[in-house]
């Protein structure tokens, strides 16, 4: 299949993205001069837009766009939105994408009110539209990343991570919003609950093997994805190529690398050198194949549906979370 960028594979859904990039920020002007600004300046580091792009994709796939389809969108973009804003003050991060973070800026306490407010909007547009079962959906999501990210930091608090632990961790933190993203673009199209079920399985297995690119970046050299290696590393986050370069260590070798990773993440000298050991090993390959593996079962399940341009921008899209750069 050809490689496209993302521009490309939106095409049958662009004029729905511009409408709800439209009316996205029209739904978040608020007369509080400060918070005004806070998402004044959010919205400027716009992404990718993935998620709203599963969603109108899945909504074509099963039949038409509706405006179900564009409160899904805006319900889970406010989620998600919030969601980095909390993540930053919970990782004190000061950056995201370039840009200064919200708490970096405007203090951790003033981050957390956003984030509340976009969370609470998005709550609040899906009751005033009564979108019940994508409220329920999506709720379920927020549950599952909340579970996710405390389950990391238990975890980390004692390196005892196994590989189902970790894949457990990025289904609860990242994959559980794409399978949401999913299956509300299929309900929001009037699918039946055996589709929506299917396409959130569909996103379940995308969101896993997306996680686990994002986590392969921190292993290239830096310059290659713009941004530096080992951060998390750093943050003492044990992703599948540390986790399986420490499986296939000796006991002395794996005491030593989780004791460095442990104890030693803020020296990086301490941290090139557990760098070094992972891309040496077979653990980026291993997780590489793991990634293929959840891709090609995520492609599996589209073949229930018949050729069309929807699904084949969605395969394009499965693939290119797999083969991106950035």
């Amino acid at each position: 299949m050809k490689k496209l960028n993302l521009q490309e594979i939106a095409a049958p859904v662009q004029a729905e993205m511009e409408v709800f990039n439209a009316r996205f920020r029209a739904s978040l002007k608020t007369d509080s001069m400060l918070l005004d600004r806070v998402i004044r300046y959010i919205l400027k580091r716009k992404g990718k837009q993935m998620r709203p792009m599963f969603i109108f994709l899945t909504s074509l796939l099963h039949g038409k766009i509706t405006d179900s389809s564009h409160h899904a969108a805006a319900l889970i973009e406010l989620l998600h939105t919030a969601s980095l804003v909390h993540d930053d003050v919970v990782d004190e991060s000061d950056q995201r994408r370039g840009l200064f973070s919200v708490n970096a800026l405007w203090k951790n306490k003033a981050a957390v009110l956003v984030g509340d407010y976009l969370l609470s909007r998005g709550l609040l547009m899906a009751l005033e539209t009564n979108e019940f079962e994508m409220l329920r959906i999506v709720s379920d999501a927020v549950k599952q990343m909340s579970e996710g990210e405390l389950l990391q930091i238990e975890k980390a608090r004692f390196m005892n991570i196994s590989e189902a632990d970790y894949i457990t961790i990025i289904s609860k933190k990242t994959a559980s919003l794409i399978a949401a993203c999913c299956a509300c673009g299929a309900h929001g199209a009037g699918a039946s609950a055996e589709e929506v079920e299917r396409m959130k399985e569909f996103g379940h297995l995308v969101g896993i093997a997306f996680q686990i690119k994002d986590d392969l970046f921190d292993f290239q050299v830096s310059g290659q994805t713009g941004k530096p290696g080992g951060l998390d590393l750093q943050d003492q986050k044990m992703s599948l190529p540390v986790i399986h370069l420490l499986n296939n260590s000796s006991y002395l070798e794996r005491r030593r690398l989780i004791h460095m990773i442990k104890n030693h993440n803020d020296e990086i000298d301490k941290v090139n050198e557990v760098l070094e050991k992972v891309r040496n090993s077979a653990g980026i390959a291993y997780a590489s194949s793991r990634m293929i593996e959840y891709r090609d079962k995520a492609l599996a399940l589209l073949k229930n549906y018949p050729e069309q341009e929807a699904r084949t921008s969605l395969e394009q899209l499965v693939i290119f979370t797999t083969e991106r750069n950035y």
